[in-house]
């Protein structure tokens, strides 16, 4: 189980509403008989149960993953065909472009492919496009390039099923174009000309995993060219080595760990707890991580390693990741992981000082802060973080918000949205104001003229009231279950432990557990935190540090505690999760506290 801390300045406590908990379905009946089937503690079987999981066959492939639990790539459709022009150009040491894309999915993807195609004995080149100058996805004039240089075949990992201009330039250059790609397509949109398609969201895939990221169907690709060349050594040697790029994009990208998915990742964090490789060595030293000292969780991936590679591509040039996990010299690989991690604090402190600015501008514009949309913009922000801007703004606020960068007379936006609002039907609305835009339900980005803000944050406005009128902002947290103190013992750490890899689809389970006395007042940490002490049992004589109590810490929640006046004997209703202290001499068990409020009137609903 993950160690989490706060991260970020201090929340102002206009802009946060409260969390109002929700208690998942639950199943005491099923849960019961799958215990007694599977031989699982009844807790584990309610989450299994949650997570789609029945019976003990069920149970038992999720919390073993194995490689039997890997589809067979040539399901896929248009496998065989971009399996076989590889094959040729492998064969004539044809030049072959691989064009990726510059988050953690879309570099870890061209990895991949080019270390399958070049043990192959193959040619490869790549191109990972710039952030700032050229943007997501394709352009013609890199393929243009490309031709003039003597490339006849491209392939596209995690990018190109909106790229039907650049595939009709490849078709007029003579360029076969295989497009390896994830994102999901508007029923009954067309797709682009291309020699192949690999997406198991396409029409006519009957490929069982739809929700595999852009680096998986690049690992689905690689282990197609493999195995037709060395099946047995593709399975026992190459194959486990090449699910360590696989896992930390399946982590990174916020896919369903569930299916094949969760295969990847399991699998593939096995293997990362050896790697071998001069580039993810020193990665893993640069994130102050020994993956030989500890199980390696999805947190470790998504929060310590993933933001280290997307540091590249928001600060500066993503190709650089390629370089590192290519390389076998020890120095080089160290030299640019050390970049990574000086580009991640400068990611960190731009965002921070963007966060406050507009922390002050929640505060201090009525108007803004009672938007249902809020449309914040700010001169010179650095466009590699608006989207993460973006985020924070919701988490904060609980409302679909927009940060927006004002540079040279141009603006350019990234937004994220809430649950049950399509904020790229809202932006559509405006497209007469963008020079370009994209993005689906949650996440879109435009850019356009600075001098038509205005009209745009009127339109959107108008557009809030209309479709969230009747929409409350709130924090919702997720309860999966009840668990009382007491039940927490180092066996059910154990089981919780096999849910790993956690993460979207498969998230860390939250408890509830009702009546919690305190053993002493809360202990105050750098004026946010808390240290308390708590009795397993409300009925409990439990005194601090007895085998009765149990440590607890909650982040960002000294104000919280302050407001409800806890002290030594107060009883609360508790959300917490489940820790694993590390420490040798203060380690143990312990919870996380995620909320806590009045014994019987926690906000609970189901």
């Amino acid at each position: 189980m993950s160690t989490a801390g706060a991260t970020g300045p201090a929340v102002s406590p206009r802009s946060l509403p409260r969390q109002r908990w929700v208690m998942a379905t639950q199943h005491p009946e099923a849960a019961a008989a799958l215990a007694r089937e599977a031989r699982l503690p009844l807790v584990v079987a309610e989450l299994l149960l949650a997570r789609g999981v029945t019976g003990a066959a069920g149970a038992y492939v999720f919390l073993n993953p194995e490689p039997a639990h890997l589809h067979d790539p040539f399901q896929m459709l248009g496998m065989s065909a971009a399996v076989e022009r590889l094959e040729r150009a492998i064969a004539a040491r044809e030049p072959v472009l691989l064009y990726g894309d510059y988050d953690v999915d879309g570099t870890t993807a061209v990895v991949l492919l080019k270390t399958a195609i070049e043990l192959l004995g193959g040619a490869v080149r790549f191109h990972v496009p710039h952030r700032l100058r050229e943007g997501y996805g394709m352009q013609s004039c890199v393929l243009e390039a490309a031709h003039a240089d003597g490339v006849r075949l491209v392939v596209t990992v995690d990018t190109g099923m909106r790229a039907f201009a650049e595939a009709e330039t490849a078709r007029r250059l003579g360029l076969d174009l295989i497009i390896t790609d994830h994102h999901l397509l508007e029923p009954g949109a067309a797709v682009p000309l291309a020699l192949a398609i690999l997406n198991p969201n396409q029409p006519g895939c009957a490929y069982p995993e739809k929700w595999l990221c852009g680096a998986a169907i690049a690992l689905k690709l690689a282990q197609a060219l493999l195995e037709r060349r060395d099946p047995a050594r593709t399975r026992e040697k190459l194959l486990p080595s090449f699910l360590k790029m696989a896992a930390i994009a399946t982590i990174a990208d916020a896919v369903p760990l569930r299916g094949e998915n969760r295969a990847i990742a399991a699998l593939g964090l096995r293997e990362l707890r050896r790697p071998a490789g001069a580039g993810l060595r020193a990665l893993f030293a640069a994130a102050a991580l020994d993956p030989a000292a500890k199980d390696l969780t999805g947190f470790d991936i998504a929060f310590r390693l993933a933001p280290r590679i997307n540091a590249a591509g928001r600060m500066e040039v993503a190709s650089e990741i390629i370089e590192l996990f290519s390389t076998r010299d020890a120095k080089r690989a160290v030299e640019l992981a050390a970049k990574l991690e000086r580009l991640n604090r400068e990611r960190r402190d731009v965002e921070a000082a963007a966060l406050i600015a507009i922390d002050a501008r929640l505060e201090s514009d009525v108007e803004l802060a009672a938007d249902r949309l809020l449309v914040v913009d700010g001169d010179g922000w650095h466009r590699g973080v608006i989207g993460i801007l973006a985020s924070r703004v919701v988490e904060r606020t609980a409302k679909p918000a927009i940060v927006v960068s004002v540079e040279d007379g141009v603006a350019h936006g990234s937004g994220r949205s809430v649950d049950g609002f399509a904020l790229l039907a809202a932006i559509e609305g405006c497209a007469d104001l963008f020079t370009r835009f994209g993005g689906h339900a949650f996440a879109a980005g435009f850019a356009m003229p600075a001098t038509a803000l205005p009209e745009l944050k009127r339109r959107l406005r108008v557009y809030a009231e209309k479709h969230l009128a009747a929409h409350q902002p709130e924090r919702l947290l997720s309860i999966h279950a009840e668990l009382a103190l007491d039940r927490i013992t180092p066996v059910l750490a154990g089981w919780l432990r096999k849910l790993e890899p956690l993460g979207h689809g498969n998230p860390e389970p939250v408890f509830v557990a009702r009546k919690v006395r305190l053993l002493a007042s809360p202990r105050i940490m750098k004026n946010r935190h808390i240290r308390i002490e708590l009795a397993r049992s409300v009925q409990s004589p439990a005194v601090a540090g007895s085998s009765d109590s149990i440590r607890a810490v909650g982040w960002g929640l000294a104000g919280r505690a302050a407001e409800l006046g806890l002290k030594a004997g107060s009883i609360v209703d508790l959300a917490y999760r489940i820790r694993e202290n590390p420490d040798p001499e203060f380690g143990g068990l312990e919870v996380e506290i995620a909320d806590f409020g009045v014994a019987g009137l926690a906000p609970c609903a189901s």
